[in-house]
């Protein structure tokens, strides 16, 4: 396998977390999104993926877009240890769990947005860090009450083993701290990271331990 990626790239961590807890061994190929104006844009990576985004997974002849979509192809080819519990509805929970961070907080944060948001709308520094800590306040919020008000919530966000939902959540919070956010109103979040923190799938995912870290 290969894994088109970026060490600071928030999808692309969660699919370096998701092959780890699987234990697929896997050859890291760097996408630099800045460097020479963004090698995700070049006509070689865009043969690869159109939309010019990481990650992008090459697994023999298939090539596989999207980080969700990448999770949820590795838990079913490799089905131990399970990404996604046993019945439809906590399954639903889970997915509700991460789209609420892959879908309503990240996207209004990623680097196109904050690029576009700099150069094209004209916004400062100043502006721009605090779009970034409205929408992950907003979506932290939601995010802190679902989990503090469920007992499906265990040491992870759903029973006592890491799945899709930690995979999306921990590198949210790398994010967070980058920008300086007050996490104080998120116990059960940081709770719940830090019990993921003591895994080495999550250790080794992280953005400090990869070949491209800057």
């Amino acid at each position: 396998m290969k894994l088109y990626t970026y060490w600071r790239s928030s999808s692309a961590y969660r699919v370096r977390i998701a092959l780890n807890l699987k234990g697929v061994e896997y050859e890291s190929v760097p996408v630099h999104l800045v460097k020479d104006g963004g090698q995700q844009k070049s006509a070689e990576y865009l043969k690869i993926n159109p939309q010019g985004l990481v990650p992008a997974l090459i697994d023999g002849e298939s090539v596989l877009r999207q980080s969700l979509a990448i999770i949820e192809y590795l838990d079913e080819k490799y089905p131990q240890p399970p990404l996604l519990p046993e019945t439809a509805g906590a399954r639903a929970r889970v997915r509700g769990l991460a789209y609420l961070i892959a879908d309503e907080i990240q996207p209004m944060n990623n680097l196109g947005v904050v690029q576009y948001l700099k150069h094209e709308a004209g916004l400062k520094q100043q502006q721009l860090d605090d779009w970034y800590r409205h929408w992950i306040a907003r979506g932290f919020s939601a995010l802190e009450q679902l989990l503090s008000a469920s007992d499906q919530t265990g040491q992870f966000c759903h029973g006592e083993t890491p799945g899709l939902a930690d995979c999306c959540l921990v590198p949210q919070l790398y994010n967070a701290r980058r920008y300086d956010c007050d996490l104080t109103a998120y116990p059960t979040i940081t709770r719940i990271e830090k019990n993921c923190s003591r895994s080495s799938a999550f250790q080794k995912a992280a953005p400090e331990n990869q070949p491209d870290a800057e």
